[in-house]
């Protein structure tokens, strides 16, 4: 053959390959095609006389095997869809749900920056720290073969992030609060979509019975009908709850600023009229408290250090020469 497709004779001829001529048709290696043999995943192929041919069936088998590969299944699962065409359960419909549901769930066009259009938006300061873990969170994306372009798959995202900073919130800070926010928001997706299979999709995905091309249209469909509905609710529930709380904050911190400031407590305590009488002399009717109240205090800080000296000398130390002049 020297390469080229073995085919037989007659127009109606089915081609005929050779498992090198197979490996370099499809892309892939001698070695994948051999792999796929042994997990049931590509037919065997026909043998004659001592060659063993492969035909466009196979062909097309392992252009379906990459298109799956390519949208993340594992092997066991792509083994399984086949499976289900190889019965007549229709594997075309089955990958127009897939691809339904991989679809874009969001309007928004992603769309290029260059580095110095990205640090514009962001005060002009270029800031590595922050582009880093812009990328791990997928805020941004490098582009092959260009390190000063990036791809940004949601502007908006993007543009709330500038206008934050912009308020004076730190870059970390904000990547810090995203990373928060987007494991709630996959909790609230995967809760979504718990509640739509056990209510909606259960029927199409448990009985193999309704895995057939007219079943899987419709799925398709509801997933249609039912993609706008997430972001809807989320919506709604997000603004009423943003309202809810944001007053609630308000009021909360207008109250606290107009409360007055909270008193000493105080205690009533006699002193005797002759000590009143000298004090009022001493600064006036007026100053009595405030003097009798400022004594006790200095009294008691001058105790409390006091008892913090070590060389600390007892009163009754510094009185003893005097009692001896006595």
């Amino acid at each position: 053959m020297n390469g080229e497709p073995a085919a037989a004779a007659g127009p109606s001829a089915r081609r005929a390959y050779r498992i090198e001529d197979l490996a370099h048709r499809t892309g892939t290696t001698v070695r994948t095609i051999r792999a796929y043999q042994d997990k049931g995943l590509l037919p065997r192929p026909e043998r004659q006389g001592r060659a063993n041919l492969y035909s466009d069936v196979h062909v097309t088998r392992l252009q379906q095997i990459g298109h799956l590969l390519d949208r993340g299944y594992t092997l066991a699962s792509i083994r399984d869809l086949l499976d289900a065409w190889d019965t007549g359960r229709g594997l075309g419909g089955v990958l127009g749900l897939v691809t339904e549901v991989e679809g874009p769930w969001t309007d928004e066009e992603p769309v290029r920056l260059t580095r110095a259009e990205l640090d514009a938006r962001f005060g002009g300061t270029p800031d590595e720290d922050a582009v880093a873990e812009a990328v791990d969170l997928g805020v941004l994306e490098p582009v092959d073969g260009d390190p000063d372009t990036f791809l940004v798959p949601s502007p908006q995202e993007l543009a709330v992030a500038a206008e934050l900073h912009a308020a004076g919130v730190p870059l970390s800070a904000i990547s810090a609060h995203l990373r928060e926010l987007r494991g709630q928001v996959e909790h609230i997706a995967a809760r979504f979509l718990e509640f739509t299979t056990e209510h909606v999709f259960a029927r199409y995905l448990d009985d193999p019975a309704g895995r057939t091309d007219a079943h899987a249209a419709e799925a398709a469909g509801l997933v249609r009908r039912l993609r706008p509905l997430a972001r809807q609710t989320v919506d709604a529930e997000l603004a009423r709850a943003m309202r809810v709380f944001a007053v609630r904050h308000l009021r909360t911190r207008l109250v606290a600023e107009a409360a007055p400031e909270p008193r000493s407590e105080t205690r009533t305590v006699e002193l005797p009229a002759e000590t009143i009488s000298a004090v009022e002399r001493l600064v006036g009717d007026a100053h009595a408290a405030a003097f009798v109240t400022l004594a006790a205090e200095r009294e008691v800080r001058a105790r409390a250090l006091d008892a913090l000296t070590p060389c600390h000398v007892p009163d009754r130390e510094l009185d003893e020469p005097h009692r001896h002049d006595k």
